[in-house]
């Protein structure tokens, strides 16, 4: 897979697939941080006199222009982070898109409107595909974010460009999500959170074999503790992954990685942000109580497994870390994994807002931008974005 600085793309239109689905307030975006992601490859094709066009997704218009979901103010963060102006089209396909882009010169930069204003978009519909694909000479993906998405601007287009790659972005994530599956440093330990056991079966199984252990917190450990026989109270447990459960702890035992959970927990009587916490005296939770974190035991034996790890990976929340008082357990971790001398990988949209609370991000190596995207790629799932780009990487 090529990516951008292999080519051609001076004086040339390069269609640059982006991730601006941002959080807005209004007319305002209130957290810019895929903006900035996209940054490098967007200077570095007007850098070279390119002529980009950016097209992204906002929201869940469901195939209907809808005014709430405009990129209009992306573009306006855009134009300032860039300081020169950016073109903001009324359309992403159409005459009009086509004259606008027809009048670019070198260096500059249009964003289309909303990609999903458009059912074709997702549909992946190729006469949508073959529209988009007509306003640019280049294709390049830099949003990794959508990459697990076959869809027009992702997959479908891609296929009528004789050169295609990857941006930086896009690039930085295959290449670190990569070491996590193909030859990471030892001892790996993976750290999954979350609610639900099904959400992570599959990376749990791709993981076994490759990791020396697997640490468990959130509401799925209580399901690996019920399989085991624990006490779990009025705790959320997938009564029908129990089995499965119980087969994945001797899988992992089976192939030697050790699998690592609650040794306590924090518990309330009710689902509450403000339910009064306990700590329980050991892995059992009464009836009555239900787990919304890990105790102080789980902490300290969790955050030793971290930090003597040489390469991390961490995947979900320790309780429900949105509430104050059942945080503790999620900021110890990002504190292990902080800490750690190893290779850190944080994955998954939750994990990344947890980190964000820390606010130790700048101490992690890599925080990947595509919670859903990740996770497949992890899984060892194909993502069509990418095999778009390889599939043109002869070309």
């Amino acid at each position: 897979m090529r990516t951008i600085d292999e080519l051609d793309i001076e004086g040339r239109r390069v269609f640059v697939r982006v991730d601006f689905n941002v959080p807005l307030d209004g007319a305002r975006v209130t957290d810019a941080t895929r903006i900035d992601n996209a940054l490098e490859t967007v200077r570095h094709a007007t850098g070279r006199g390119a002529r980009v066009v950016l097209a992204s997704h906002l929201g869940r218009p469901k195939g209907t222009a809808k005014p709430e979901f405009s990129l209009a103010p992306v573009a306006a963060s855009l134009a300032a982070k860039l300081d020169r102006a950016v073109t903001m089209t009324t359309d992403c396909v159409g005459a009009d898109v086509e004259r606008q882009v027809g009048a670019m010169a070198d260096g500059d930069v249009v964003l289309l409107e909303n990609l999903r204003f458009h059912p074709g978009e997702e549909k992946n519909d190729p006469e949508f595909a073959r529209a988009l694909a007509a306003l640019a000479d280049v294709y390049v993906n830099d949003a990794f974010g959508t990459a697990h998405r076959a869809h027009a601007s992702t997959a479908g287009m891609v296929e009528h460009f004789d050169q295609a790659g990857a941006g930086f972005l896009l690039r930085r994530e295959i290449e670190a999500l990569s070491g996590l599956v193909e030859a990471p440093a030892r001892p790996f330990v993976a750290v999954l959170g979350g609610a639900k056991v099904s959400d992570k079966i599959a990376l749990i199984e791709n993981l076994l074999g490759r990791v020396d252990a697997i640490v468990v917190g959130g509401a799925m450990a209580y399901t690996f503790l019920a399989a085991q026989g624990v006490a779990t109270g009025t705790s959320r447990v997938e009564d029908d992954r129990v089995e499965l459960a119980g087969r994945l702890l001797a899988d992992a035992a089976a192939r030697g990685a050790r699998i690592l959970l609650p040794s306590d927990h924090v518990v309330a009587a009710t689902f509450d942000e403000n339910a009064a916490p306990a700590v329980t005296g050991g892995a059992a939770i009464d009836d009555g109580l239900m787990g919304l974190d890990i105790g102080p035991q789980s902490r300290r034996a969790f955050a030793d497994e971290i930090r003597a790890a040489a390469t991390i990976l961490w995947n979900g929340p320790m309780g429900v870390f949105e509430w104050e008082s059942f945080r503790a357990g999620t900021l110890a971790v990002a504190d292990a994994v902080a800490d750690s001398a190893g290779h850190s990988v944080v994955g998954g949209g939750d994990s990344v807002a947890a980190l964000a609370l820390s606010g130790r991000g700048a101490d992690i190596d890599h925080i990947s931008t595509g919670g859903g995207a990740s996770l497949e790629f992890l899984e060892g799932k194909e993502l069509p974005g990418v095999a778009a780009l390889e599939a043109r990487r002869g070309n």
